[in-house]
């Protein structure tokens, strides 16, 4: 592959996982506002991105790296699993500190810290899936599961 195409690939990658992650951003805003109604902000916020990073690694996994069929899928949502614990991490630094700071914050509030949280798990995200988990040196170039 040429310089171009590499680059190509990355800006049809970036496309792509920008989709995904709109889409999902949106779903987690959902799920965060319907949880947060019935438990605090901290397992809202863990249980609205377990749902989204198990939907948003598979819809990467086919669309942002081209890979299909079942050969990898548990391993790949496990190494994804690696960037959601990153995701939680940051996300759940980012509430509780808002809550230590405004201990009466509103749920909006809260929400517009999270997705800010969540904007730099996204980019960890994508260079671990980029990298690590989808890296082409991990495929098998003659599988045409792999096939982009």
């Amino acid at each position: 592959m040429s310089a171009g195409q590499g680059g190509k690939a990355g800006l049809r990658q970036l496309l792509h996982f920008g989709i995904i992650g709109a889409v999902s951003t949106v779903a987690y805003m959902v799920l965060y506002l319907g949880a947060r109604q019935v438990m605090p902000a901290i397992w809202a916020n863990a249980l609205a991105l377990l749902v989204t990073a198990v939907a948003n690694t598979a819809a990467n996994r086919r669309f942002t790296f081209g890979v299909s069929g079942s050969k990898d899928a548990l391993r790949h949502q496990l190494e994804g699993g690696m960037a959601f614990a990153i995701g939680l991490a940051l996300t759940t630094g980012a509430v509780a500190g808002l809550h230590l700071l405004a201990p009466n914050a509103s749920h909006g509030i809260e929400l517009a810290v999270l997705v800010g949280a969540n904007a730099a798990a996204t980019i960890i995200r994508f260079v671990l899936m980029r990298l690590w988990v989808f890296s082409p040196r991990r495929r098998p170039s003659q599988s045409p599961e792999y096939a982009s």
